[in-house]
């Protein structure tokens, strides 16, 4: 990939991507329970577009399967991500994006928590802050412009 002028990664490592799950006929009877587990959550994740490069999240491995974690039974979900520099400005709103995605696709009894990985960023303490405030995320997506972003972000390329 040829630098882009402007950006703070202008030549990020792209990583190779897991295999897709494969799916049992369980996973599509309606009357089997079926537990939420961290592949599943991951299978979510993985593809939000990074809002910088062309390049999924997992491709940048900004998430990792490893990084996610799932009690389904507590309803509780957990994710670190890795921002590609330490000095990332997009780090907030990539785990915007996470926890948007997170919060439109799971059952609404699902705590989520998203984090970045702990030495990773220069500023995860002040992001980290802003990611668990509630009415900074409720204020964050209601301004249109900030939205729009994080929905392309949520957009499907394939």
């Amino acid at each position: 990939m040829a630098p882009v002028p402007g950006l703070e990664n202008a030549n990020p490592l792209i990583f190779q991507k897991l295999e897709d799950r494969n799916f049992t006929d369980d996973d599509y009877n309606e009357l089997v329970a079926d537990v939420i587990d961290s592949r599943e959550v991951f299978d979510l994740i993985r593809n939000i577009n990074d809002p910088e490069h062309p390049l999924t999240l997992e491709q940048l491995n900004v998430v990792e399967e490893s990084r996610v974690k799932v009690n389904d039974a507590e309803n509780e979900v957990f994710i670190e991500f890795t921002p590609t520099i330490p000095h990332c400005s997009m780090a907030t709103l990539i785990g915007l994006a996470i926890r948007v995605k997170l919060l439109r696709a799971l059952p609404s009894r699902f705590k989520v928590d998203v984090y970045i990985t702990p030495g990773t960023h220069a500023s995860e303490d002040a992001v980290n802050k802003q990611l668990a405030d509630k009415e900074r995320v409720a204020a964050a997506l209601e301004n249109p412009y900030l939205l729009e972003v994080i929905n392309q972000c949520l957009h499907s390329k394939s």
